[in-house]
């Protein structure tokens, strides 16, 4: 079955690194560059899809970006490709076709947030129809791909001029009772060495923030993909509440440069103590 004709998704946005720290920021969740052809396969439209968005986290890395820190942006919206997902993280209600490999689909596959989100809670199930899979490889060819293979050319680029890097993967999170305001997930240790979402939590409180570690949230694809402390590349996830930087209708609300601010002081920071640890430990 040859995939449907239509626009291909958007590749990637790719800052390359313009200072001196190892470090690269990834947004995976973010992208809003939404093609004709998949709103009109969304039965509730546009406003059914946009809840599946990290809103405005492209945004929120400028002040980090103006450090010249690294970063790989997906223009992709989440709801036609999910990039913080693995290849074989079928829906099979989202795509039709697929051979289930042993321990698939996973349960957020099965909960409607595959590598296609098939449905929301708020808006139950989003497509009209399930998609081929040419269909997908076209999407995993167009955006997926280029976005993951863009994470590891910077990380080998920066692990080849510093000796080490660290990958900062920004999400955000919706509000929780209780909840702290920042999560930074580091897969409970297997991607990054444990004193990184350390330190990035005490940078996170002093500037006010309550802040976790992997709870709720241990790090998705990116971070478990990308991650290999071994050869001194780290990685560790952000979740930052909505709350701290929207308002109730979705714009940028007083506190928005507050948590830019903490993202560049996280990225700076982290990313100075790991080349000092680096050049320590090579003088040793």
């Amino acid at each position: 079955m040859r995939p449907p004709v239509h626009e291909p998704l958007p590749s990637p946005i790719v800052h390359p690194p313009r200072g001196d720290l190892p470090v690269l920021l990834s947004v995976p969740h973010a992208g809003r560059d939404y093609p004709d052809w998949l709103v009109a396969m969304a039965r509730g439209g546009l406003q059914s899809l946009l809840p599946l968005e990290d809103p405005l986290v492209d945004r929120l890395v400028w002040r980090a970006l103006g450090e010249g820190i690294a970063a790989v942006i997906a223009r992709a919206p989440r709801a036609a490709v999910d990039c913080n997902r693995a290849e074989d993280e079928i829906d099979p209600a989202s795509v039709h076709g697929q051979p289930m490999p042993a321990g698939r689909p996973s349960a957020r596959a099965r909960g409607g947030l595959g590598i296609v989100p098939s449905r929301t809670a708020r808006h139950g199930n989003l497509w009209r129809r399930s998609i081929s899979l040419p269909d997908l490889e076209q999407r995993l060819a167009g955006a997926y791909r280029p976005y993951h293979d863009a994470v590891a050319a910077n990380l080998d680029a920066l692990t080849r001029r510093f000796g080490c890097a660290l990958l900062l993967d920004c999400h955000s999170m919706p509000p929780a009772a209780g909840g702290a305001a920042v999560v930074f997930g580091d897969r409970y240790g297997r991607s990054a060495a444990p004193w990184l979402a350390a330190g990035a939590s005490r940078i996170a409180a002093k500037q006010g923030f309550s802040a976790a570690i992997n709870d709720p949230f241990a790090g998705g694809h990116v971070v478990e993909r990308h991650g290999a402390p071994h050869l001194g590349i780290h990685a560790v996830q952000i979740e930052i509440d909505r709350r701290c930087y929207l308002t109730d209708t979705g714009e940028p609300g007083r506190e928005f440069d507050r948590i830019a601010v903490l993202i560049k002081t996280v990225a700076v920071e982290l990313g100075s103590q790991l080349l000092e640890q680096r050049l320590d430990t090579a003088a040793e």
